[in-house]
């Protein structure tokens, strides 16, 4: 047979399948409406072993390709499921209560917590998140959680990730721990410098303080300085800088931005010392209460498999099932558990879609662990 013979046959292998999948589709309605009438979980992981086994054993050369075959049309038909049934978890009350809050628009007021010192780079996020807002310094990100958590302020900016370094772990780790949530987000373009009090020769730099996210962004340039420069990192650039500033402090200079030299009556010795000129930090705004703003299109997760083959695959093909896109997937280590790991997500999606809350419902039913951090926009 020739090429278009062929594609005839597939064609009409296709509508075979097409009509075998509308009805196995209407028998997965069936059986949801059976599950929900008995109160039966969704997930029956004993029978799609047991059908998975079979479909193997049967399928000769070509068995691990009808294990992923299949594999896709149980995640589709649970998707189905999970759709029709629509119980009243905590996790969707809570986004329904969320959904109730929010005003027509964010707001641009209100006592906000940075971490570090007039001049640092979350002040000048917060100053673009917040047109009115009021201001409050802390000596680390612990404490910035802290004053969300118990009411001292309303909101607190911290950064998240960075283009060229990396997600901020110590941040995640706080996420998952703390009891709040992110309402929003914003990419600062991040240009470092390196700063000095007036007259300063390169030549004379005997440290360079920075947050320590600084020193791996500017790894590159600090390499030129040699073996001799003592490089120490300090809770935030700004601080840094009010650091170089000091009388006692010859021969110290900070990596900061070009606003927090004048500041602190520095000058700049190096300019655009960043690894990559495109070095973008992403901040997040916390608040202790979940609200959803109108337009939130970013939803963040923390989700923690189980330990198995295939176990985070699933996960991955729920969002595929919803045509979901996925923004960010990233591993971290399980405190106290040997090799076995939490995954970080960004999806782009909004609660405000009812088939996003139940996929949600439905991963935090069947995963070991899923925290919600928040649905909100990126600006």
């Amino acid at each position: 047979m020739d090429l278009t013979e062929l594609r005839g046959k597939i064609d009409e292998v296709d509508d075979r399948i097409l009509s075998l999948f509308l009805e196995r589709m209407e028998l997965s309605r069936e059986v949801a409406e059976y599950k929900q009438k008995n109160n039966l979980p969704v997930l029956n992981r004993t029978r799609e072993r047991e059908i998975l086994k079979k479909v193997m054993e049967q399928s000769g050369d070509m068995r691990e390709y009808a294990h992923r075959f299949y594999s896709g049309i149980f995640e589709i038909g649970r998707a189905y499921q999970e759709n029709i049934i629509s119980d009243r978890s905590p996790l969707r009350e809570k986004i329904e209560t969320a959904l109730g809050k929010a005003t027509n628009s964010f707001p641009q007021e209100g006592s906000i917590a940075v971490c570090g010192v007039e001049g640092a780079y979350a002040q000048i996020a917060a100053d673009r998140m917040f047109s009115r807002g009021n201001l409050m310094f802390f000596k680390s990100f612990d404490a910035v959680f802290d004053a969300v958590e118990k009411g001292l302020c309303d909101f607190g900016i911290l950064p998240i990730e960075n283009s060229t370094n990396g997600s901020v772990r110590s941040t995640y780790d706080l996420l998952r721990t703390r009891n709040v949530t992110i309402v929003r987000s914003l990419k600062l373009n991040v240009r470092h410098e390196l700063l000095a009090k007036p007259g300063t020769k390169l030549s004379d730099i005997r440290e360079v303080h920075t947050h320590e996210q600084a020193l791996g962004q500017c790894s590159e340039f600090l390499k030129t300085l040699g073996p001799d420069v003592k490089l120490v990192p300090c809770a935030s650039t700004a601080l840094a800088a009010s650091m170089a500033s000091d009388r006692d402090s010859d021969g110290i200079a900070a990596i900061a931005s070009h606003d927090t030299a004048r500041l602190y009556g520095l000058e700049p010795i190096a300019t655009n010392i960043s690894n990559n000129e495109n070095n973008y930090t992403r901040f997040i705004c916390i608040a202790k209460d979940t609200v959803i703003y109108p337009g939130a299109d970013h939803i963040s997760l923390i989700i923690a498999t189980a330990h198995r083959p295939g176990a985070l695959s699933e996960v991955l093909n729920r969002f595929s099932a919803m045509e979901v896109n996925l923004l960010k997937l990233e591993s971290s280590p399980m405190v106290g558990h040997d090799f076995e790991f939490m995954f970080f997500f960004e999806l782009q999606a909004t609660v405000r879609d009812p088939k996003i809350v139940t996929m949600l419902q439905s991963l935090e039913r069947d995963c070991e662990e899923m925290d919600f951090l928040g649905n909100y926009m990126e600006v």
